[in-house]
């Protein structure tokens, strides 16, 4: 099974800029996390809580380090997770575009 979250938007502080680190901006999550229904099944809105959560709460500097963290939490709260796909855009940092980072890892990793 894959859950497919599409566009988790919030606001939190976020990077490394004067600016960021005093004002909270738009994020946007876009998450395929593909897991082993054998046991169950994984509550999608359980997942979009703690990406929200964890992104808020820790006011990361770069795009990067919260990636590495939401998928730190995500494969060690839910064994049955295979792989996590993870993409977080700063939709208005730059005037002309969208910007974003991604990371895919796996329960193997």
């Amino acid at each position: 099974m894959t859950i497919h979250i599409e566009d988790l938007k919030f606001q939190c502080i976020i990077g490394i800029l004067d600016f960021e680190r005093v004002k909270p901006q738009d994020v946007i999550v876009n998450a395929n996390i593909e897991y082993d229904d054998a046991n169950g099944f994984i509550n999608y809105a359980d997942i979009v809580q703690i990406i929200k959560k964890t992104v808020i709460k820790s006011e990361f500097l770069l795009i990067e380090d919260a990636l590495k963290e939401i998928n730190l939490k995500l494969l060690k709260d839910y064994k049955a997770i295979k792989n996590i796909y993870l993409k977080i855009t700063k939709p208005s940092i730059l005037p002309d575009c969208k910007v974003s980072v991604s990371d895919y890892s796996n329960s193997q990793s």
